[in-house]
């Protein structure tokens, strides 16, 4: 069965579990884990190239990272995350969109209500997921969005766009619980929290989150399952004290 109408037919029957990956390494894991999908998002700005902003990072940057993914990814689903200024009109993201499936996604990702941009990928027969609510590369200031009523019911609106352009599914992200079960109940495509409560039909978080490799901002909404920096730490601290102590390398690590 393709990948995604497999994800598709999740909805409302099994939870859809996805994570992003920047690198060959941890797309293996991934992989050999057995995720729904691997978002290759353009957070790579900030977890892996040091920025404090996904708005930072180039289509170049994004290329580059998908591949390595794809290498390492044999079984999922791949989704590249088009960063800002990569889709602004329909020409522009119908190429930058086929340079993500030539670099081994199987899908994009854009953000915000773009019905024609949408529309014009999936006539060019590629799948595109939608992002709706707190939407990083318009939306500077992290904070819960569709709190108010008005834009609670403008998310809502949007949700119906989405799917009606021809997004197979779409991330909800920083949105109040009952708005993300809400707008998982209205719409016949699946719906992936980020931050989004525990009604979406899937979720997914940023892989430096979960494995605690990111020191700078951990959002409220991200649970950390280990502390991936302190364990690296030890080991490199071991490593630097047997070099020192020449206890490293040991007879079994050199070439008779």
């Amino acid at each position: 069965m393709d990948k995604i109408e497999k994800l598709i037919r999740k909805k409302g029957k099994e939870k859809i579990v996805s994570i992003t990956a920047y690198d060959y390494a941890f797309a293996k894991i991934v992989d050999e884990v057995g995720f729904d999908f691997i978002l290759v998002g353009d957070s790579l700005a900030m977890v892996v190239l040091g920025y404090d902003s996904p708005i930072y990072v180039t289509m170049d940057d994004m290329l580059r990272h998908t591949k390595a993914v794809a290498r390492g990814a044999k079984n999922t689903l791949i989704v590249g995350d088009m960063p800002a200024g990569s889709y602004d009109d329909v020409t522009l993201a119908l190429k930058n969109a086929r340079a993500f499936v030539n670099a081994g996604a199987h899908a994009v990702k854009i953000e915000g209500p773009k019905k024609e941009i949408i529309e014009a990928l999936v006539n060019a027969n590629i799948p595109v997921m939608g992002h709706l609510g707190l939407t990083p590369q318009t939306i500077h200031e992290y904070k819960v969005q569709g709190r108010e009523k008005e834009e609670a019911e403008r998310i809502k609106r949007e949700a119906k766009l989405v799917e009606e352009a021809g997004a197979f599914a779409v991330v909800l992200e920083c949105i109040p619980e009952k708005l993300g079960e809400e707008i998982t109940r209205s719409i016949k495509i699946p719906t992936i929290g980020i931050g989004a409560g525990r009604y979406c039909d899937g979720q997914i978080l940023v892989i430096h989150d979960v494995l605690g490799l990111y020191d700078k901002f951990v959002p409220k909404f991200a649970k950390q399952y280990i502390n991936f920096r302190e364990i690296a730490r030890k080991a490199l601290q071991e490593f630097k004290e047997e070099v020192l102590a020449n206890k490293f390398p040991e007879g079994k690590h050199v070439f008779k």
